[in-house]
């Protein structure tokens, strides 16, 4: 053997039991899509997209489906796509769409349909670099500040991102439950990076899979469309044609205690804010935070979220390994934040916020917090390495 040749021993991967498949962050979000439709005991999934890089992948992943209740549509354009989803949602079907960040911009419109109308509706962000077409084979997490405020007017709804390729098909199952709990559109954030990256993936026992039984309206008396669960304020879903519950619906302010067309100005405030009180309550419905690796205070605290859990991840096991007092703490959900996320956070003594953008995340913690979160940020269209997050725990350059 020549003697510039360095061997390398790859020990045996403790893993659990079970059957083991590559998956791609695409296909897991497909296969995710189809099991919180059946966990939600909805009979067809209609997901209506138009091609962008990177996010086409899932429209070729879900045409394949037709045998589990599929339907795919190839819209003229992103604005018609998601006026078919939400048209579908109103149906009574799960309506999806996706994109990347030029397409979610162009489908803003109607998502403030869908909030008015509060449908639940699937969105699909696979993020790029932009601006604009921008570098749409690199990957970027730019998208955050557009999915939770880039709508005109009050108009807030669910967001959620995953972490790693297989997590996409956990975070595929809960947007499909938050979304048609609370009768609201949920943003999935993925990215480029998410979307083509592949890693093992042990396949669920249909069993142990969970289960969200929806009820759709079918009881005419003392109905109107907006009368909300005291409990998750979401409104009746009402499939077209039920005898007895006609109504009309639309992107026009509705009276609260009616459902009819209202330019009310106090009833305008009343439901502005009901609206923000339902997704706020999505905060009472979910986990708490806690710290991936690491205590729950310290020194410092690795704060991501999205893809960037792997790097942060091996930088903190490396870091703690070396004696620095770090954790990792990865934010699923953020819109709404978990309840006790603000309290976690102020029990370090610093956090940094790694992320592929200007300083997003950072900025929603420091704004809802009053927290001096610190950004670490990378805008190269490439994934952080273990080594930058690393030597930013130790302090080096």
């Amino acid at each position: 053997m020549p003697e510039h040749l360095v061997g390398y021993v790859v020990p045996k991967a403790v893993v659990q039991p079970g059957l083991y498949r590559t998956v791609s962050g695409t296909e897991a979000l497909a296969w995710g899509l189809v099991a919180g439709m059946r966990a939600a005991g909805i009979e067809k999934l209609v997901f209506a997209g138009y091609p962008i890089t990177p996010a086409s992948a899932l429209l070729h992943a879900l045409a394949t489906m037709p045998q589990y209740g599929v339907v795919t549509f190839q819209a003229e354009d992103e604005i018609a796509a998601s006026g078919a989803a939400l048209g579908a949602a109103y149906a009574g079907a799960l309506g999806v769409t996706s994109s990347s960040g030029p397409g979610i911009a162009l489908k803003t419109e109607m998502l403030g349909l869908a909030i008015a109308t509060e449908l639940p509706l699937i969105v699909i962000d696979s993020q790029r670099a932009g601006p604009s077409t921008g570098m749409p084979t690199k990957t970027e997490q730019s998208d955050l500040f557009q999915a939770v405020h880039g709508r005109n007017a009050d108009a807030p709804l669910a967001v959620i991102a995953s972490a790693t390729a297989t997590d996409c098909f956990d975070v595929a199952i809960e947007a499909v439950r938050i979304a048609t709990k609370f009768m609201t559109p949920v943003i999935v954030l993925s990215d480029g990076y998410l979307a083509h990256a592949a890693e093992p993936w042990r396949v669920p026992v249909e069993a142990d899979l969970p289960r969200f039984p929806i009820e759709y309206r079918t009881d005419a008396e003392g109905f109107h469309p907006f009368l909300r669960d005291a409990k998750t304020l979401a409104r009746p879903w009402v499939r077209p044609g039920t005898p007895g519950l006609a109504h009309r619906i639309g992107g026009l302010e509705k009276d609260y205690d009616s459902g009819h067309i209202s330019y009310d100005p106090e009833n305008h405030a009343r439901m502005t804010q009901a609206r923000a009180a339902k997704i706020a309550g999505i905060a009472n419905d979910i986990p708490l935070q806690t710290p991936t690796l690491g205590e729950d205070h310290g020194a410092l605290a690795i704060v991501g979220w999205g893809s960037t859990f792997g790097p942060i991840h091996q930088a903190v096991r490396i870091a703690r390994e070396e004696g620095h007092d770090v954790a990792h703490i990865h934010v699923r959900y953020l819109s709404p934040f978990p309840r006790n996320l603000g309290d976690l956070l102020k029990r370090y003594d610093r956090v940094l916020v790694p992320e592929m953008n200007n300083g997003q995340l950072v900025r929603l913690l420091r704004a809802e917090y009053l927290i001096p979160a610190e950004p670490l940020t990378k805008v190269t269209g490439k994934p952080f390495k273990v080594t930058e997050v690393l030597n930013a725990i130790r302090g080096e350059k």
